[in-house]
């Protein structure tokens, strides 16, 4: 929805009349430059003209074409996600139309407080975006544009789970001549009415939404209406919910739109349960490759707005010195050299450290993503396999933990639950326990684990869970041991199972080289002993602080 109404307003703000003494888009080349890197979606151009061109109306005095500008420089930053700068500049846009009487001032003005309430929505103050709609509504010139503004007033309304006031801004929205804005509200009105009365049989309405999105072939407006029929449905009848969210999943791979994919994929992991760990992998990865792509445009587009801030102090300090003697200005020239010569060295060096430490963060999140979702899954698994009392909502409630800590990577969140360590180690080694396999735990008190701070905690479950993954892989083993022993300062861990063992050549290729590693992180030592047929005995200690 953002994005549609992001280039609706692009569109309207560049629908210029031709009046007598009015500057227009053609007098100005930068400004022509930039509409034509937007419609060919390349809005980081886009961006660098319309600065451009605000500087060069400002100069001119042409405050209303440059106000153009800058409206369109605030509908970037929104669409970027960078949302106090849009209404920033969308502030400094306002105040350049004083002219409310004339007829391009007042388009302008009103796309802008359109874009000034979709920023304010983004960042959750809804009544700030309401009062901006509503505006936008005030100053809008044609009925069409006005009822959008109205449907738009709804939708942050039924954002607030306020359907009844929703409706009625709905109803109005329904007045427009438009076929697509007509679909949409009546979308919405559907939805609102059977949010608000669960007994409301929405389905005609929007059957009626979905045959018009489907006869202007809006592949965008489709995937609503499936997902909106999909939530219809979810509660009274899961097999229908699940064939329109199967829909709005095929249009959403075909049109290769992340957004739309995530949200087919949340309502799958829902409803279908035979495909739950498939499509949860599918959610997940695509939820990280979605949240990487986004913070590295966000960071390019970061780039582009420096270096055009840079540019544009550098030609105002060239622009002064312009007037002083010719001396000045060869020391200026020198100067401004120097500069950058020394800017470039100094963002070669910045960029070389952000390699650096995107390297060392990207290694740190594998890890992190090996330990926390891969063994993770793989011990639900082993329980599911292993308990014959472990039901679905059991393994529910399991992969949402696992789920909230992949979430919780990119944070570094501390482990805020409240069971006993002891005890969670004790559920750990119980859980790869089944009719072929024997799992023992000894000294594994309370007492035992008193004083080893949280983050030692979570090394050395990640290291008893490392190595029980790899004895179910790998061991062929029937009996396994834990024994904890506290020695004054010192915690020593003996593991030993009766499997087939493995060599020393072996060790690091099945998965023991992050034990190792996390070993190492707190200090401690690991020693093997194995004999090939005659199982595998590994001795852990590590300092209690």
């Amino acid at each position: 929805m953002k994005k549609f109404i992001l280039i609706t307003l692009l569109i309207l703000i560049n629908c210029k009349e031709k009046i007598k003494n009015n500057s227009t888009d053609g007098e100005n080349k930068n400004l022509n430059k930039a509409r034509e890197f937007r419609e060919s979606s390349n809005e980081d151009s886009a961006y660098v003209y319309y600065v451009k061109a605000k500087e060069e109306l400002l100069k001119d005095k042409n405050n209303t074409e440059a106000a153009r500008a800058i409206v369109n420089v605030a509908i970037i930053e929104c669409d970027k996600g960078d949302y106090h700068s849009s209404i920033t500049n969308s502030i400094e846009a306002e105040k350049l139309l004083k002219n409310k009487k004339d007829s391009n001032a007042l388009k302008i003005a009103s796309s802008n407080y359109n874009s000034i309430a979709i920023a304010s929505k983004n960042l959750k103050n809804y009544s700030q975006a309401i009062d901006y709609y509503k505006l936008a509504i005030k100053t809008s010139q044609k009925e069409i544009d006005s009822l959008a503004f109205y449907n738009n007033i709804g939708d942050t309304y039924l954002e607030q789970k306020n359907n009844k006031i929703a409706k009625s801004y709905f109803k109005i929205a329904l007045k427009t001549t438009d076929s697509i804005d007509f679909a949409r509200a009546l979308n919405n009105l559907a939805k609102a009415n059977f949010l608000e009365n669960p007994s409301y049989n929405a389905y005609p309405v929007l059957e009626k939404a979905l045959l018009i999105r489907m006869r202007q072939k809006d592949d965008k407006e489709i995937t609503s209406s499936f997902s909106t029929l999909a939530d219809f449905y979810f509660k009274r009848n899961p097999k229908k919910s699940l064939f329109y969210t199967n829909e709005m999943y095929k249009i959403a791979l075909k049109n290769k739109n992340p957004d739309d994919q995530l949200e087919a994929l949340n309502k799958l992991i829902l409803l279908n349960s035979n495909e739950y760990s498939l499509n949860f992998s599918r959610y997940v990865s695509l939820k990280d490759s979605v949240q990487n792509a986004r913070n590295n445009d966000f960071q390019r587009f970061g780039l582009i707005k420096f270096d055009v801030e840079k540019q544009k102090r550098s030609n105002q300090e060239l622009t002064a010195r312009n007037f002083q003697q010719n001396i000045g200005i060869t020391f200026l020239a020198l100067a401004l050299i120097g500069t950058f010569i020394w800017y470039r060295k100094r963002r070669q060096r910045i960029l070389l450290e952000s390699e650096n430490k995107l390297k060392e963060q990207q290694l740190k999140t594998a890890k992190k993503v090996h330990d926390v979702v891969a063994n993770g899954i793989y011990q639900v698994m082993t329980k599911i396999e292993n308990q014959g009392s472990f039901n679905k909502e059991q393994a529910l409630d399991e992969l949402e933990f696992v789920y909230e800590k992949s979430r919780d990577i990119s944070y570094e969140n501390p482990d805020s639950q409240d069971e006993k360590f002891n005890e969670k180690i004790s559920k750990l080694v119980a859980s790869f326990k089944n009719d072929e396999i024997k799992t023992f735990t000894v000294g594994n008190q309370e007492e035992t684990w008193k004083n080893v701070t949280k983050s030692t905690q979570t090394e050395i479950y990640q290291i008893i869970r490392e190595l029980l993954v790899n004895m179910k892989k790998h061991s062929e083993a029937n009996n396994v041991v834990f024994k904890f022993e506290k020695i004054n300062n010192l915690i020593n861990i003996n593991y030993a199972d009766n499997g087939i063992g493995i060599s020393d050549d072996l060790i690091f290729k099945n998965g023991l080289s992050n034990t190792v590693s996390r070993i190492e992180n707190i200090n401690g030592k690991i020693t093997f002993e194995t004999k090939t047929e005659k199982g595998l005995k590994i001795n852990i200690s590590f300092p209690v602080s």
